[in-house]
């Protein structure tokens, strides 16, 4: 509460003594209180509205007339250790711009934001009455050292601030490093994440539905696999929420 308190302070000192700029296309708020969540109307509009229709399992973008019964054509053969994803939009545009952003160490801002966001533009489409708790998936140590801190766990705060839930970051462990982008089939991808997880020792997650978070999901190889630990572990049911379907 009161690590939430001073960042909230720093960033109000910060908009009184710079110019506010948006936070994605850096443009000057033209005038005062015309921004919101510290983004200006087109960037706001462009990562909040999602024109597209998408699979309700995978969060996959789908054509209008396509089957969706049991799953879209991309997942309807896989298996995941999740129920469904939930997504912000699709991978592109601003919210592509927005996301690549958060992923340096300066962007903590930026992903604390796009938790407000989120909650706000998606929160009613969750499940909120089941969720007991939200997990985000963390970094490798290394790579969480070398960026500052894990995006996925800030933007995982702010979501479960807004959405009047708890937020344990501590609770999922990355036990080794997976490397990324080398795999050429699915089946590779869900090996190089096999074991990558643990969950923290002496955790209660018996019967407990968890809302699992990151920031982008491209085949949901690492989130069916981080799940997959949570229910080992006693979870009843994991969903996701993740700012883009890549």
């Amino acid at each position: 509460m009161l690590r939430q308190w001073a960042r909230d302070t720093i960033h109000q000192l910060l908009a009184w003594v710079y110019p506010n700029a948006c936070l994605v296309c850096e443009a000057p708020e033209p005038q005062p209180n015309c921004f919101r969540h510290g983004l200006c109307p087109g960037c706001y509009e462009a990562i909040t509205t999602d024109r597209h229709n998408s699979c309700p399992r995978c969060s996959q973008t789908v054509g209008p007339h396509t089957d969706l019964e049991n799953g879209c054509p991309h997942c309807r053969s896989v298996s995941f250790g999740f129920e469904r994803v939930f997504r912000l939009g699709p991978y592109e545009g601003r919210l592509r711009e927005a996301i690549l952003r958060i992923k340096s160490a300066s962007g903590e801002g930026l992903a604390d934001m796009l938790g407000r966001v989120w909650a706000e533009c998606r929160g009613s489409s969750l499940p909120s009455d089941e969720i007991d708790c939200v997990v985000p998936v963390p970094l490798y140590w290394w790579r969480k050292w070398s960026r500052g801190y894990n995006q996925a766990e800030a933007f995982a705060r702010e979501l479960a601030r807004h959405l009047k839930l708890p937020c344990q970051a501590g609770l999922l462990r990355r036990v080794r490093s997976t490397p990324q982008h080398l795999q050429p089939s699915r089946s590779a991808r869900r090996e190089n994440v096999r074991g990558a997880f643990r969950v923290r020792r002496g955790a209660k997650l018996t019967g407990l539905t968890l809302l699992l978070v990151d920031d982008v999901m491209t085949t949901g190889s690492t989130l069916s696999e981080a799940a997959h630990t949570l229910r080992r572990a006693g979870a009843q049911r994991v969903y996701v929420a993740v700012l883009a379907r890549d």
